[in-house]
């Protein structure tokens, strides 16, 4: 396969370092330096000189690329900037008058730095394996899915009703993105060990097919103990591998969640599951760095004034609602996730959804999940107040991070973590998968 074409940022000028000799072009050759690009006109400049594109070629495996200032975290609560180190080409172009990075490389050494990027590399053998076969199905699946299909309809809208979900297949100038909008990609700005290269090594060209074809393994950092299906989130549709279920062993053990008392009583009971764990060995795994931030994900709760609650809806979704007075749940999936909710303001009320638009628009950035509860009360200074009690962190589709990561731990090798997560789905190499790659 050719290498794949990562987008790692897009800024009105990018500042970056060569680290060993790489040719410009094919043309002239740059080394060791700090260099500045911006856009202007379609064109990116560089030194004084302009140019439609600047495509940097390595001259040795020892060179690298230092980029500062790349925004992580895109509208998430962790969103910052990082000085990030990567291998592979550079190409730089003009997009929207902005300066467009790209970092090209082959698929095994992307999945290296994935692995490193989603958790940490000192991480259980067994975890690593398991997600790196996920990885590298993911990837290819949105390949496939982009050649044949193009872009999904990502926006329903009709009378009082916003449903608006989030397609990950829709760059168009490079394969996939950096951040979490796709799998998270940081280069070589975090530690790579043995570990991480017998995972990858040991695993290689492995990928999760179901009915002869690679299977769409979504994953997510915690489940809140219950799994979800593809439709709750994405197109409404389903894939028999993405199931919902209870993420212990007895996965038969069944709660059903779209029934209100249900899902309060299991939000507050937080009963046991893979991921319900306060293992810190375990959740360092899973947490890389500023992930570490965030230690109430299996349960969690968010308290609003009802101003606050007023101001955040308005600035998030556009719609002046006035003061809000409730927030109604319509449909529920089958882990509790809310995929309708009502928004209900003293000038408007409107329905919003799937998952990830009502995250948005209850939160500065986003919330944990949508699978919450609302509970009204008062503070100490009278203020009338929204109290969200939720369960997970993420859409909880396919793989949970933290609940594969203690499966890991507790002895499943990554064949039996794979199977509870995809059931049905089966590990093949993809050079026996009718794959196309444009």
């Amino acid at each position: 396969m050719r290498n794949i074409d990562i987008g790692i940022l897009l800024a009105h000028e990018v500042d970056f370092r060569l680290v060993g000799n790489f040719l410009l072009n094919g043309k002239y050759l740059l080394a060791d330096e700090e260099y500045k690009a911006v856009a202007k006109d379609g064109r990116i400049i560089l030194q004084g000189a302009a140019c439609e594109r600047l495509h940097f070629v390595p001259q040795s495996a020892e060179c690298r690329i230092v980029l500062h200032k790349v925004l992580i975290g895109v509208d998430f609560h962790w969103e910052r900037y990082q000085e990030q180190m990567f291998e592979g080409e550079l190409v730089l172009f003009s997009e929207d008058d902005k300066v467009r990075v790209v970092n090209s490389l082959p698929v095994e050494d992307y999945l290296k730095s994935v692995i490193s990027s989603e958790m940490a590399a000192t991480s259980s053998l067994e975890f690593l394996k398991a997600h790196t076969v996920i990885s590298r199905s993911w990837l290819y699946a949105q390949l496939a899915r982009r050649n044949k299909e193009g872009d999904a309809r990502l926006c329903r809208e009709c009378g009082c009703e916003t449903v608006r979900w989030y397609a990950r297949e829709n760059h168009t100038l490079f394969d996939l993105c950096a951040d979490d909008h796709c799998q998270r990609y940081q280069g070589l700005s975090h530690e790579r060990n043995m570990r991480v290269e017998e995972a990858v090594k040991s695993t290689s060209g492995q990928v999760l097919v179901y009915g002869g074809e690679v299977c769409d393994a979504r994953f997510s950092k915690c489940c809140g103990g219950m799994t979800e299906r593809f439709s709750a989130c994405w197109e409404d549709k389903d894939f028999d591998y993405l199931q919902a279920f209870r993420d212990n062993k007895d996965k038969d053990d069944f709660v059903d969640l779209t029934i209100e008392e249900n899902v309060r009583r299991w939000i507050e009971d937080a009963p046991d599951s893979f991921c319900n764990t306060g293992d810190k060995e375990v959740l360092g795994q899973v947490l890389n760095g500023y992930d570490c931030e965030t230690n109430d994900f299996y349960r969690w709760t968010v308290k609003y004034t009802q101003q606050e609650l007023s101001d955040i809806v308005s600035q998030r979704s556009g719609v002046d609602f006035g003061t809000i007075e409730e927030l109604v749940p319509v449909e529920r999936a089958a882990s509790g996730r809310l995929v309708r909710m009502r928004i209900v303001g003293d000038k408007a009320s409107r329905i919003v959804g799937k998952e990830l638009e009502i995250r948005r628009w209850l939160s500065p950035s986003h919330l944990y999940s949508s699978a919450f509860v609302v509970d009204k009360c008062v503070d100490s200074d009278g203020n009338r107040c929204f109290l969200l009690k939720g369960a997970g962190w993420g859409h909880g589709v396919g793989l949970c991070q933290i609940g594969a990561a203690m499966m890991g731990e507790r002895g499943y090798d990554y064949h039996a973590i794979l199977q509870h997560y995809y059931p049905g789905a089966v590990i093949d190499d993809i050079d026996n998968i009718d794959f196309i790659d444009e």
